[in-house]
């Protein structure tokens, strides 16, 4: 699959009031997954970034694992890239990934994906090749590179989204009890795993200031920000409905703090809601839900969607965007893109994390039940502050996190290791 370029160099205005001159850049991008079909908000940052810089003129190797197949409606999707090379990701469930976790010295994340010989293989035919660019996503996905990079002194860029070390809670919770017993030491070996890959690294990129500052005490280096984006032009038609009262969640459920959040939002949160407002109705959609999550909560006010491939027209038909997350990390996409659709905001301080807004301002809520019910409460009996709240962090969205302001950081980033 190739992408045909325009000219060495490719113009991109930000808005009409801006046009920058980019130098291109060959570049070889690793995941760890498809970035398409979008289904949580790493992949939607992926999609968008390397969608961008295509756009921008840059030559883009996509290498990524996948446990699905892969069909020609996905790689027709990924069309703007110059090259889409797609490995079979290895059986998760096995004797091999158990022993690794609870013996090697390497954490649960990186055993559970790395150690793909075929990827290793894969990666080193392509270090042949001449790049401007390595760009690796997670650290938690290096291992089947490292020795290869190290042996060769080949420069690389790695993208953290998280704190990976630091979002441990909510994950080891769900383990088996006899894995939980392994969770401190695992902790302190993605804490040393963590460290090593970055200081390995040529650059590290943060998502948030934050989490910047917190990768910066661990590996003792400068890491770099690229903000988390909206694509605000697909955003900028949607008007919601305050009318229908529905409030809004959406996320992937294979990440443990939006099972939490849920559990939290169903469990405590709308039961005070109906309380006051017994007319509310609730929307969960996302990836990967529960099928027992309905048998769970028998209520005919909760609307399950699981995945939806149209946001703008979920975003349409509802009233207010909840964000009841109390663990996690960077910036929640799935915010971002709330906030660009022009819905009201009720969200606790880790809902916001990353994010330049102010309560009152742009956003309701806090971090308990009674401040979460207040703010659903208060967006509807008072339409007109809801709108007006919306329309700050509508603006604040376009301004500050549209995808293209982040394409331009890392373009940044490319040429301080470009010197």
């Amino acid at each position: 699959m190739k992408f045909k370029l325009r000219s060495t160099y490719s113009f991109l205005s930000l808005d009409e009031q801006m046009t920058e001159v980019v130098q291109t850049k060959k570049i070889l991008w690793v995941l760890p997954y498809l970035p398409w079909p979008i289904t949580s908000g790493g992949k939607s940052r992926q999609y968008h970034l390397i969608k961008s810089l295509a756009r921008r003129g840059h030559r883009i190797t996509l290498l990524v694992q996948s446990k699905v197949a892969v069909d020609q409606e996905v790689m027709a999707e990924l069309g703007f890239l110059e090259d889409v090379i797609v490995v079979p990701r290895r059986k998760l469930a096995s004797i091999k990934t158990v022993l690794l976790i609870l013996f090697s010295r390497w954490p649960m994340l990186a055993c559970i994906n790395g150690f793909n010989s075929i990827l290793s293989s894969k990666f080193e035919q392509l270090l042949s090749q001449q790049w401007d660019i390595i760009q690796i996503e997670h650290s938690y996905s290096f291992q089947p590179y490292a020795k290869l990079l190290s042996l060769r002194k080949t420069p690389f860029i790695l993208t953290e989204h998280n704190v990976e070390s630091g979002l441990g809670a909510a994950t080891y919770s769900r383990l088996p009890f006899i894995l939980k017993l392994f969770a401190p030491i695992d902790r302190w070996k993605y804490r040393r795993w963590e460290r090593d890959v970055m200081q390995a690294a040529g650059k590290v990129i943060a998502v948030t200031k934050e989490d910047a500052n917190e990768l910066k005490a661990i590996s003792g280096r400068d890491v770099n920000v690229v903000i988390n984006g909206v694509d605000t032009d697909y955003f900028e038609s949607v008007s919601p409905s305050l009318a229908k009262k529905k409030v809004l969640f959406i996320g992937n459920y294979e990440y443990a703090p939006n099972v939490d959040a849920v559990e939290w939002l169903l469990e405590q949160i709308m039961p005070e809601v109906w309380k006051v407002q017994p007319d509310i109705k609730i929307v969960i959609c996302g990836y990967a839900m529960p099928e027992e999550w309905s048998i769970r909560w028998e209520d005919t006010r909760i609307q399950w969607e699981g995945f939806v491939d149209n946001l703008s027209q979920i975003q349409k038909n509802s009233s207010i965007f909840i964000a009841p997350l109390r663990s996690g990390g960077g910036s929640k996409l799935k915010v971002l893109e709330a906030m660009a659709a022009g819905l009201p905001l009720v969200s606790t301080s880790q809902g916001v994390s990353g994010l330049d807004v102010q309560f009152g301002t742009h956003y309701l809520g806090g971090d308990s039940t009674s401040s979460l019910v207040e703010g659903i409460c208060q967006f509807m009996d008072d339409p007109k502050n809801a709108i007006q709240l919306a329309a700050s962090s509508r603006d604040y969205a376009r301004v500050h996190h549209d995808w293209r302001i982040a394409a331009q950081q890392l373009e940044h980033v490319y040429g301080m290791i470009s010197k």
